[in-house]
């Protein structure tokens, strides 16, 4: 990662807001750290009052202004007041990132009801939530950039995620419709479709299946949070001013096969 003196000027976030979903670790926390970086006040996303401050703390000492926002995306009833309080703490919002997600595997004739009715809840149904947030302020200032992690699982699909594939998939959908929707009011919409990213969600996999997906990759290897990052501060900023409705994947090449 850059520091913020190396920057070029359109990379620069100064005076701009940002909200992360899913914030605390992985690919979020360092989407925070890089928004932070380039001169953005960062709402940081999570689900515990704890782990949320605690992230907050380790940004704000590396410089910079970091805000918690804590919400369970699984619960519509409970995002907008969150959202609407952390906007209040930053002082508006400019630029969005859907990150929260989780995953729930498992063989389709295996899986339960409640296993699939969570992964959509979360993963599409907690983007709509918090996109809807904070569509008024952008509206209003006739600004935003909005990006949504997908996966490579939502572009080739990947067996034992029906519900995961299913949900990124939708996220695609979900994110090119309303970029066509929103785009007369200067507000962009794009999607990050990482691959095999170096995070936790890795760490369970084996060694010999790590190794067997590693040669599937045309770059030889997996990638780190900090790529994703790259490309999401390149789509939140004044870079990008010309892209929306589009679909990035970070994924080594592998999606290309």
């Amino acid at each position: 990662m850059l520091g913020p003196d190396e920057l070029p000027r359109p990379l620069r976030l100064d005076g701009r807001r940002a909200i992360v979903t899913g914030a605390t670790r992985g690919i979020g926390r360092a989407i925070a750290a890089t928004l932070l970086s380039a001169g953005a006040s960062v709402a940081v996303g999570g689900r515990s009052r704890e782990t949320v401050e605690r992230a907050c703390a380790e940004l704000e000492a590396t410089g910079g202004r970091a805000v918690p926002l804590i919400a369970d995306l699984g619960d519509p009833g409970a995002v907008a007041p969150a959202f609407e309080e952390a906007i209040a703490r930053l002082g508006g919002v400019h630029v969005l990132v859907n990150n929260a997600g989780l995953a729930r595997d498992n063989l389709l004739l295996r899986m339960t009801q409640e296993e699939w009715d969570e992964v959509l809840r979360v993963n599409l149904g907690g983007a709509f939530s918090a996109t809807r947030a904070v569509l008024r302020p952008m509206l209003k200032q006739r600004a935003g950039s909005i990006v949504n992690i997908s996966s490579l699982a939502g572009v080739a699909g990947n067996a034992g995620q029906s519900n995961y594939a299913a949900s990124k998939a939708g996220l695609i959908g979900f994110s090119k419709a309303i970029a066509k929707e929103l785009g007369p009011r200067n507000i962009r919409v794009n999607v990050i479709a990482p691959g095999f990213i170096a995070t936790g969600m890795l760490d369970d996999l084996a060694e010999a299946a790590q190794t067997e997906y590693t040669r599937a990759i045309p770059l030889g290897r997996f990638g780190t949070p900090q790529e994703v990052a790259d490309m999401a501060l390149f789509l939140a900023s004044d870079l990008a001013r010309y892209v929306t409705g589009q679909v990035f994947h970070v994924d080594g090449g592998l999606g290309s096969r």
